[in-house]
């Protein structure tokens, strides 16, 4: 992938049935997954932070973690930015397609570089897909959608925009069982959705630093140097960034499979208007859930409020969905299970391959 200025950079991988299921890990390992997915701090030597709250030196961190980046347990290393702070327009997307030949439709969807989550699920609309759009698209949100309908031969395609957000943080709890993936902790106020001023200087700064990192013991130094600036101003820059929103945070992103976690759900809930904000913010709260959204109901789709669900299996999925339902009250629900994930990746900004697609297949 090329950057407007030429720059090259490492295309995401799309995960595959080649990955295949969970390895054994020690408990060392799990520790180490939960504090890169948690609390990977903007430091010089953030691995020697993580070392000293896993109790082992920092070069075993670092070997463990290549392992782990080499045996396909982790997927990268890499800051999250927040799509809808940087001013890119997203959405949810659920597509009725050919349910004989789903994966005709997938290949293009997956084609747009702001597909990033592309999943076969068990329900009449059968492809469910997140799509970003840039601020200054041509075709925008609408125009690449209709794109996607007439080449994929969509019969219906439903837009599910957040309406509010209630969580977004992926983490798989890597040492505990499902009584802790099921609990509830303290609710929290819904975040905030709108677009951040971005800079040249943020511009450039996501450009150097997202992708891949280097698992190395001062792992911002290669995109200090490729900007010409010191480590403790790339570091300033992404506090800045994470305080504005910007940047939500950089972690570790797992394979799920491969970390033991082969299930996820997709639970969706009727919830009466009245009640969405604080029931929201109830289900958030949940250890299991990754993601809660309130999104547009529709005639025939009473479900406002979605929540993600990951287990190391269905019935753990199914618990901690049952857990949830115990503690709001909610009985009008669905889950919608994943049979086939097409595509997932962390998007890279900034890249002219939105452009690029739009005059390839929108003529603009």
């Amino acid at each position: 992938m090329r950057g407007p200025q030429g720059e090259t950079f490492k295309a995401p991988k799309i995960r595959t049935r080649k990955d295949g299921a969970a390895i054994p890990l020690d408990e060392t390992d799990k520790k180490l997954l939960n504090l890169m997915q948690g609390r990977f701090p903007l430091e010089r030597r953030p691995f020697a932070r993580v070392a000293e709250l896993a109790e082992v030196p920092e070069g075993e961190v670092l070997s463990r973690v290549q392992h782990l980046i080499d045996h396909r347990i982790i997927r990268q290393v890499t800051p999250i930015f927040d799509t809808r702070a940087l001013g890119y327009g997203s959405m949810l997307v659920a597509a009725k397609v050919d349910p004989e030949y789903p994966h005709r439709a997938a290949k293009f969807i997956n084609s747009h570089p702001g597909v990033t989550h592309n999943y076969l699920r068990n329900h009449d609309f059968n492809l469910w897909f997140t799509l970003a759009v840039e601020r200054d698209s041509k075709l925008g949100m609408d125009g690449t959608l209709e794109v996607i309908a007439r080449e994929t031969g969509a019969e219906s395609i439903r837009q599910l925009p957040t309406l509010k957000l209630f969580k977004i943080r992926m983490d798989l709890e890597m040492e505990k069982g499902t009584d802790a993936l099921s609990a509830a902790a303290e609710a929290k106020e819904p975040l905030e959705l709108d677009p951040i001023d971005v800079t040249e200087e943020d511009v450039a700064l996501i450009r150097a630093t997202q992708g891949d990192m280097p698992i190395v013991p001062e792992p911002y130094a290669a995109a200090a140097e490729r900007l010409g600036l010191s480590q403790e101003v790339v570091l300033a820059r992404l506090e800045s960034l994470r305080e504005r929103g910007g940047l939500r945070r950089v972690a570790a992103i797992l394979y799920h499979r491969r970390a033991g976690f082969s299930a996820n759900g997709m639970g969706v809930w009727a919830v009466p208007d009245d009640q969405i904000l604080e029931t929201g913010k109830r289900m958030a709260a949940f250890r299991g859930i990754s993601h809660c959204y309130q999104r547009p109901t529709y005639a025939d789709w009473p479900y406002s409020v979605f929540t993600m669900a990951h287990g190391r299996s269905k019935e753990e999925c199914d618990a901690i969905l049952d857990s949830i339902a115990a503690d709001t009250g909610i009985e009008e629900r669905a889950t919608l299970y994943s049979s086939t994930e097409f595509k997932k990746i962390r998007m890279l900004y900034f890249l002219d391959d939105f452009a690029s697609w739009e005059r390839e297949h929108g003529g603009v």
